[in-house]
């Protein structure tokens, strides 16, 4: 499940977690902040006493988007030119 938030300055995306009970534990929510130029992914740590962010700019999410769908190998994104 997922929720979809526009706040003023950024869309709030918030992954919740679901499993059949006594499946697996579940994880913390996951919450994504879009920004205009950089994405901010926050997880509450494990232990639940702090949040922990990851702060990722718009190349570096198009190269994870790409990585996705890659074999493993070292790759480089060249700019357009034309």
């Amino acid at each position: 499940m997922f929720t979809i938030e526009h706040d003023f300055d950024a869309t709030v995306i918030t992954l919740i977690d679901e499993a059949e009970p006594n499946t697996r534990p579940l994880n913390e929510d996951v919450v994504i902040l879009n920004f205009d130029d950089r994405i901010v992914i926050e997880q509450m740590n494990p232990d639940g006493d702090e949040v922990v962010s990851v702060v990722l700019s718009m190349h570096q999410l198009t190269e994870l988007r790409l990585a996705l769908n890659l074999p493993e190998g070292n790759y480089r994104l060249e700019p357009n030119t034309g």
